[in-house]
């Protein structure tokens, strides 16, 4: 039967949507994305701000439709959303015949099983379980890159956040199977190696009773074939001098971090029950940028939580002029049930979000457009990510550019070039976001 796999969220969702498929696949079953051809539908959800939540309630919902007209005999609910809302989830869409929380993937065939077999299932496990790494996974980003999950859950606690309570507290995978399962991806054709949890920099604390994340980075890199190993989500308060050494030393390690700060002002920080300040992270960026002078830094931040005065958004605007970080996203503040945040007085009004996101990107467009054009007559080294259809051009992403979430490099050649290719690129323009380029010679490992 043909399995219909929608993938919502983050890439640490994703992972498990590869997961899932890994399994299924073992088991005979085959894919397909397109809706008049699948039999079964597994929806792989996310809840962790508003629009996440309406993304996931409408594709359960088109998935309904389809199963009332008997196109589909089975719609499995998987994900954040299901582990948050299953209750809700079963009362209000009959359709759905098996929901299963985001410690019980293991489940989905033998859930799907019992659901052709018209047995409907729910499956929530404890979120405080061993985590298993070496999973077979069907990789779905296109060979050349994949993400490497490295620990499941957060014990942060920020008033905002509610992954927590649908992810559990931080645990780590062992450092023998991340690797293994990092040896099994190059050896597929992977290149590109990401690592992604909850919080990175927090690696192995709970199994090894100290930070891991260098250690494992430095078993990573004697890994054959990969060539780039990049970093997200580091906590700035969990950066230490032996992690920043080893991204210095250690070839393969991009120099790229994502740093999510949230915020600028210490009022707001506060509130917010993040571990720094603003002072904290300044220092934290001037010690990075001394020590790996080349290094790319990406952020996010907040706009609009709970308290936040026009002061606080001018002095945001003020941190974001003066750290000129590379790389920035922005959300406008969701208040989620059964989180502190929720519940604050001086909720901001959502135009007010609005326009204060929509003043810092501005002012970032700036910065990064500077940058950009400060790149001008560089070369650098770029992973081709496709060919632009019916052009002599290519779409590459360099060591600044984290798949789907930052600019790309676009360059024009006759070559014939594939996906996951290297090239070296030298930068003749740059529009926005995004770099323009040509081909200066071939680079080979």
């Amino acid at each position: 039967m043909k399995i219909l796999l929608v993938s919502l969220g983050c890439d640490k969702n994703l992972v498990d949507s590869e997961v899932m498929l890994g399994m299924l696949a073992e088991k005979g079953y085959t894919f397909t994305n397109d809706e008049a051809e699948a039999e079964i539908a597994v929806v792989n959800t996310c809840c962790f701000i508003n629009d996440a939540k309406e993304e996931s309630v409408n594709a359960i919902l088109e998935m309904a439709e389809l199963k009332k007209s008997g196109q589909l005999k089975a719609l499995i609910v998987t994900g954040c959303l299901a582990q948050r809302y299953q209750k809700e989830i079963r009362e209000e869409i009959e359709e759905v015949d098996a929901i299963i929380g985001t410690s019980a993937i293991d489940k989905i065939a033998e859930t799907i099983e019992d659901a052709i077999a018209g047995e409907s299932r729910e499956h929530m496990l404890p979120l405080d379980g061993k985590l298993s790494g070496n999973r077979k996974r069907m990789v779905t980003t296109g060979g050349h890159y994949a993400y490497l999950k490295i620990a499941e859950g957060c014990d942060k606690r920020c008033t905002y956040c509610i992954i927590p309570a649908i992810r559990g507290e931080y645990r780590s995978v062992l450092m023998e199977e991340l690797t293994a399962e990092a040896e099994t991806l190059a050896a597929g054709g992977v290149k590109e190696l990401i690592l992604v949890a909850q919080e990175t920099t927090l690696y192995g604390l709970d199994l090894y009773g100290e930070k891991k994340l260098p250690e494992l980075l430095a078993r990573l890199c004697r890994i054959p074939g990969l060539y780039w190993i990049r970093i997200l989500y580091c906590y700035p308060e969990e950066i230490t001098d032996d992690l920043i050494r080893v991204i210095k030393q250690e070839e393969k390690i991009c120099h790229y971090l994502d740093i999510p700060v949230q915020h600028g002002s210490d009022s707001v920080l506060k509130r917010m029950g993040r571990k720094t300040n603003s002072e904290q992270i300044r220092n934290m960026v001037k010690k990075l940028r001394e020590n790996i002078p080349d290094i790319c830094l990406r952020t996010t931040l907040i706009t609009g939580f709970p308290g936040e005065t026009e002061k606080d958004h001018e002095t945001l605007m003020e941190f974001v002029d003066e750290m000129e970080f590379d790389r920035l996203g922005v959300f406008t503040y969701s208040p989620e049930e059964g989180t502190p945040a929720s519940l604050m007085p001086d909720q901001v009004g959502e135009d007010v979000k609005e326009k204060r996101r929509d003043a810092i990107m501005e002012l970032q467009q700036e910065i990064a457009y500077e940058a950009a054009g400060k790149m001008e007559g560089k070369s650098v080294d770029a992973m081709i990510e496709g060919k632009i259809a019916d052009e002599d051009a290519y779409v590459a992403r360099t060591y600044k550019d984290a798949p789907n979430v930052d600019g790309y490099l676009f360059i024009h050649t006759d070559r014939q070039l594939m996906s996951g290719d290297f090239v070296k690129v030298r930068i003749t323009g740059s529009y926005e976001y995004d770099l323009i380029g040509e081909i200066c010679d071939e680079f080979t490992e």
